[in-house]
């Protein structure tokens, strides 16, 4: 896979992109925002698959490059950023970034984290796969056209931002989705307090559906579905 490495210093630069080449990844290093969308220009080359964009660059706000990049094109995007605070990680998933990680960080994590936004589908194989209109989850079945939830035939009444929280989570059980994520689609805001609300959010669903295990917490990333036995 081609990956495309935004980072302007060159140390940082040799050392991983080593690492990622005994990953199997073919590394094109750009030193700042202008490189890195010259890159992204089309030609000749096979497209990369995931771009790594540090947000310290010299020429131009990292965020800004990020915006520049998802009108160009839809390559996973993974920011990598000494911001740790809440609201830059989710201003960065409003832009739309695919993920986001924290200096430092292990090389494993990240690694993992490039193969997990390369699996997602692109938004033309999701505009060309039939839309899904149902999903479900052992005895519980998610009717998405009409926004109704029920378990063993068994209706369950969910607020708005319960269904859309537990609809997101079902569409990939076991895959863990940030807190920022959730919150970026859910409730499309960046406001930190959401958090706390998100947290409400997911107790009310263990409980409405009876199923506390359901859910389960990641502990300081965020949420999975664990699919119920049949």
């Amino acid at each position: 896979m081609r990956l495309l490495l935004v980072e302007d210093d060159d140390h940082v630069a040799a050392a991983l992109s080593a690492v990622l080449a005994r990953h199997g990844f073919a590394v094109t290093h750009a030193r700042n925002g202008e490189e890195a969308l010259q890159a992204l220009l089309p030609g000749d080359a096979a497209p990369f698959g995931v771009v790594l964009l540090d947000l310290g660059l010299p020429d131009q706000d990292g965020y800004e490059v990020c915006g520049k990049i998802r009108k160009r094109t839809r390559t996973p995007v993974i920011m990598v950023t000494a911001r740790a605070d809440v609201r830059s990680r989710i201003h960065g998933l409003n832009l739309g970034a695919d993920d986001y990680v924290v200096k430092p960080y292990d090389t494993g994590e990240l690694i993992a984290r490039i193969h997990a936004v390369t699996r997602r589908p692109s938004a033309a194989e999701a505009a060309a796969a039939p839309a899904e209109t149902e999903l479900r989850l052992g005895n519980v079945r998610i009717e998405l056209p009409t926004r109704q939830v029920s378990v063993d035939g068994a209706k369950v009444q969910l607020t708005r931002k319960e269904f859309d929280l537990l609809a997101l989570l079902a569409q990939r059980p076991g895959v863990v989705f940030r807190r920022e994520q959730i919150i970026s689609e859910v409730w499309r805001t960046s406001w930190e307090g959401t958090g706390r609300t998100l947290e409400v959010h997911v107790a009310s669903l263990r409980a409405k559906l009876h199923m506390p295990a359901l859910i389960e917490t990641v502990r300081g990333v965020g949420y999975r579905l664990v699919a119920p036995a049949s």
